[in-house]
């Protein structure tokens, strides 16, 4: 079929792939303008650009779609049979929706309709869910409550991280755009309306997210830190300086204070949690130290034991 491909960041880099190597004539690809990065902030091009002219697709890069004429122009021109969305980062207007014959189809990391939202990742894994998946579905003008085209569930380790789960469903998600394309093309897919009334959302993730609440238990503290990898991660206060938490791991022992206390036990770094929780914190960084296993830093840190974190000085 001829497509136009939205995308732009790496989560969306295995579908425009796969869908080429499934032979389908990729007509235009658009993503976000080149943004500064790194340390030098100099201009780089989003990763979906970087693999559209590896393969020579044309591509463009506009700041505003909704009321772009000349934009909207451009894609009538190419008359797409499908507008495949992946991680754009634009709301697609309703021009868009309607210009296609088989609609703007996206790509959802989660089972719709749970976490509907920027961040369905790392809200799946931040709330302990022990499955989440994939979701092909047909945009509308609402947000992620478009008809539903295929599912696919994929299980979450208790250990994984945001990061790698990430990983996992764009590849998975990948094969779901291909089978949904064949299904489109053979007419054997019937859209499936979602049920509002059992609809989560997964807003964009904010600094704020990553404070500890140490009222929460040790296992909600952990999973969040899971869940909030690379950014916001985790973190408090120690003395009114930022303390970072770059790892942890959850014990099976029961605090004698209130939450937020730290507790020294043979060199280990533990803290009581809400509902009489403990967690221990084995990887940290204080505000303008380098980072470090929590037993090497309480060799620094002697009157550690029954301090309070969290405490804004």
């Amino acid at each position: 079929m001829r497509l136009v491909f939205c995308g732009t960041p790496q989560f969306a880099v295995p579908t425009l792939q796969a869908v080429l190597d499934a032979g389908h004539s990729v007509e235009l690809v658009v993503t976000q303008p080149d943004r500064p990065a790194g340390r030098g902030m100099e201009l780089a091009a989003p990763p979906v650009k970087q693999l559209a002219l590896e393969h020579s697709l044309p591509i463009t890069q506009p700041e505003k779609i909704r009321n772009n004429n000349e934009f909207r122009a451009q894609l009538e021109s190419i008359a797409p049979d499908v507008i495949l969305v992946v991680a754009y980062g634009r709301i697609i207007p309703p021009w868009m929706l309607t210009l296609p014959r088989h609609g703007n189809i996206n790509l959802h990391a989660s089972l719709l309709p749970k976490y509907r939202g920027a961040a369905p990742i790392q809200w799946a894994v931040a709330q302990g869910e022990r499955v989440t998946g994939n979701t092909t579905m047909r945009i509308d003008e609402g947000l992620d409550t478009g008809d539903i085209l295929l599912q696919e569930e994929i299980l979450i380790s208790p250990d994984e991280f945001a990061s790698g789960l990430y990983l996992r469903l764009s590849d998975e998600g990948a094969k779901l755009m291909v089978k949904t394309l064949c299904g489109l093309e053979a007419g054997t897919l019937f859209p499936i309306k979602q049920d509002h009334s059992v609809a989560t959302l997964a807003p964009i993730l904010t600094r704020e997210e990553g404070r500890i609440d140490f009222s929460r238990t040790a296992n909600d503290v952990y999973n969040r830190w899971r869940g909030f990898q690379p950014w916001p991660g985790a973190y408090t206060e120690w003395h009114g300086k930022k303390f970072i938490v770059h790892g942890m791991a959850l014990i099976d022992q029961q605090p004698k204070s209130e939450s937020g206390i730290i507790h020294i036990e043979d060199g280990r770094l533990l803290v009581a949690c809400g509902n009489n929780t403990l967690i221990e914190f084995t990887e940290v960084q204080l505000e303008g130290k380098r980072r470090m296993t929590a037993s090497e830093f309480l060799r620094g840190a002697p009157k550690a034991e029954g301090l309070r974190l969290g405490v804004k000085e």
